[in-house]
C-alpha cells in the first residue's frame, strides 16, 4: 500500500515514546476506575504530540478523549489501561514471582493495548499533517474494561454517537482480525441479610445469610443443565459473613457474572437467577438485595474493516525476531501448561487440518503468521457496546509465546519484552494504515456502515445498563 511504508517510518521515529509508555503503564498496574497514573501518562504523551484532551467523561474520572482535526469522517481508536487483581509478577521471569503479593498485574496486556492505540493515533496525525488530510481522529482512553465495562457508560452518554469508524486492538497469541463473537455479560451482586445468633446456644434464633448464598449457588448449578450450551455463569463470594463458625452469619454476598451470545439471552439468565436468589431467601427466611453493576453487549465485527486489517497483516508479516528473542520465547514455552500447548495444537489443526504444517505451527515459539479464519474464544469485551453504535472491529497481534493464556501471570511477565513491543507496533501500523484508507475513501466508510447495518439486522443497541447504574469501584 502506498502509505504503509510512510506510516511505519513515522512509527519507527517515535517508537521509544510508545514502548516507554507501554512499560510505564505496566509498572503502574492500576485496577478498574483507579487508573489515575496510567490515564495521566497517556494524556501527557498525547498532549505533547499535539492532541486536544477532554477529561473525566461519563462519570469516569480516568476516561478521556484525545482529538485532532475536524469534520468528517470521525475515526476512533480505542485504548485501555486497567490491570487485573492478583496477577502481579516480575517482568521476564519464567516462574511465579509477584512484585507485590496479591497485587495488580497486566495479565491481559492492557498496558500494550493503550500504548498501541496511542502510537497508531500519533502516526495517523503526523501522516494527516504531512498530507493535508481532513477529518477527525480520536483516541478514546477507556477505563475499567475488566469487570466493570467502562465503555458501556461512554456509549450510554453518547460519546460515540458521531463516530463513523472505530478501530480497536488486543494483544494476543495470534495475528488476526477478530471475527466478533465475544459474549454479552452482566455483573450482579446478590446481598443476603439474615439474623445473627449463637450457633450452639441459640441456633434456632439465627437466619443464615451464608446458607442463602450456598442455596443460591446450588440452584444455579442445577440450572446449568437447562440453559443454552453457549451460556456461561460464574460466581464468587465477596462476603462470607465473617470467620467465626460459632456465629450464624447475618450478612453474606455473591458476585455473579452471566454470559451468553446476546444481551437478550443474558437477560433471560438474569431473570432466572433472580427467582433462584429469591427462592434461597425464602428458604432461609433472609432478605436479598439484587444490584447490577456492569453490562457488556456482544461484539459485532465489521467485514469491511476486517478486510483492511487482513490486507495489512499480509503485507507486514512475518516479523523479524532476533535469536535472543526466540530464546526468550522458548524459555516461556517450557513453562506453559501442557493443556495450553494442546489448545495451540488444536488451533493449528483448525487452520491447517491434520498436516505437517499444523504440526510445525504447534511447535512454534510464537505464531509469526496471519492466522486467518481462526475462531476466537468465549470472553466478553466492552468493545461490544461500541460495535452496536458504529462500525467497529478488533485487530489482534502476537505479543507472547504461543500458548500463553490470558488473565495469567505468564502474560504479565512478558508484557515489557521486545517481543511484546514488536507486536504492539505491528498493531499500531495496521490501525493507522486502516484509518488512512477510511479517511481517504468516503465510499469505504459507506460500505462499512452498510455492512454494520446488515449485521445488526434491524436491531438497535440494547443498552444493557440499568438507568441508575453508575461507574464505581466495588
Amino acid at each position: 500500500m502506498e502509505h504503509s511504508a510512510k506510516i511505519r517510518q513515522l512509527l519507527e521515529e517515535k517508537k521509544k515514546i510508545f514502548t516507554d509508555l507501554n512499560d510505564e503503564v505496566w509498572e503502574y498496574a492500576e485496577p478498574r476506575f483507579a487508573e489515575y497514573k496510567s490515564a495521566a501518562a497517556h494524556c501527557r504523551v498525547l498532549e505533547a504530540q499535539g492532541f486536544r484532551i477532554r477529561l473525566g467523561l461519563a462519570g469516569e474520572e480516568t476516561a478521556f478523549i484525545a482529538e485532532y482535526g475536524s469534520g468528517k469522517p470521525v475515526i476512533a481508536i480505542l485504548g485501555e489501561y486497567d490491570a487485573l487483581a492478583g496477577l502481579s509478577q516480575e517482568a521476564d521471569c519464567t516462574e511465579p514471582k509477584p512484585v507485590e503479593e496479591g497485587g495488580q498485574g497486566h495479565g491481559c496486556g492492557h498496558n500494550t493495548l493503550g500504548a498501541a492505540g496511542a502510537a497508531a493515533i500519533t502516526a495517523l496525525k503526523d501522516y494527516m499533517e504531512e498530507n493535508g488530510m481532513s477529518g477527525t481522529i480520536r483516541f478514546y482512553g477507556c477505563p475499567a474494561e475488566e469487570n466493570a465495562g467502562g465503555k458501556a457508560f461512554l456509549v450510554r452518554d453518547g460519546l460515540f454517537d458521531d463516530v463513523d469508524i472505530a478501530l480497536s486492538y488486543h494483544p494476543s497469541n495470534q495475528n488476526l482480525a477478530d471475527q466478533g463473537g465475544s459474549l454479552a455479560n452482566f455483573r450482579v451482586f446478590y446481598t443476603f441479610k439474615g439474623t445473627s445468633a449463637h450457633a450452639s446456644g441459640a441456633p434456632h434464633m439465627g437466619r443464615s445469610a451464608l446458607d442463602a448464598c450456598e442455596l443460591m449457588n446450588v440452584g444455579c448449578n442445577y440450572m446449568r443443565e437447562h440453559m443454552i450450551s453457549e451460556a456461561r455463569v460464574h460466581y464468587a463470594y465477596t462476603n462470607v459473613g465473617g470467620t467465626a463458625p460459632n456465629v450464624v452469619q447475618s450478612d453474606a454476598q455473591l458476585l455473579y457474572a452471566m454470559r451468553a451470545p446476546t444481551v437478550t439471552q443474558v437477560k433471560e439468565l438474569y431473570d432466572r437467577l433472580e427467582m433462584i436468589a429469591k427462592g434461597a431467601a425464602m428458604m432461609t427466611e433472609t432478605e436479598v438485595t439484587i444490584r447490577q453493576v456492569a453490562a457488556y453487549a456482544n461484539t459485532i465485527a465489521n467485514d469491511v474493516i476486517n478486510e483492511r486489517f487482513e490486507a495489512y497483516l499480509d503485507e507486514f508479516l512475518p516479523l523479524d525476531y532476533t535469536d535472543e528473542e526466540i530464546a526468550y520465547l522458548e524459555g516461556f514455552r517450557k513453562v506453559i501448561p501442557e493443556s495450553e500447548k494442546r489448545a495451540v495444537a488444536a488451533q493449528a489443526q483448525q487452520l491447517f487440518g491434520r498436516t505437517e504444517k499444523a504440526k510445525e505451527a504447534a511447535q512454534m515459539p510464537i505464531w509469526n503468521f496471519h492466522a486467518k479464519g481462526l475462531v476466537g474464544g468465549k470472553g466478553s469485551n466492552d468493545v461490544g457496546d461500541v460495535s452496536w453504535v458504529c462500525p467497529t472491529s478488533i485487530i489482534r497481534t502476537a505479543c507472547y509465546a504461543a500458548g500463553t493464556t490470558g488473565h495469567h501471570w505468564l502474560r504479565t511477565a512478558q508484557g515489557k519484552s521486545s517481543v511484546c513491543h514488536k507486536g504492539m507496533l505491528l498493531a499500531a501500523a495496521i490501525m493507522a494504515c486502516t484509518a488512512v484508507d477510511f479517511l481517504r475513501d468516503p465510499e469505504l466508510v459507506a460500505k462499512a456502515r452498510e455492512n454494520w447495518l446488515d449485521r445488526l439486522g434491524g436491531e438497535t443497541y440494547p443498552n444493557p445498563l440499568p438507568a441508575d447504574c453508575k461507574p464505581e469501584i466495588w
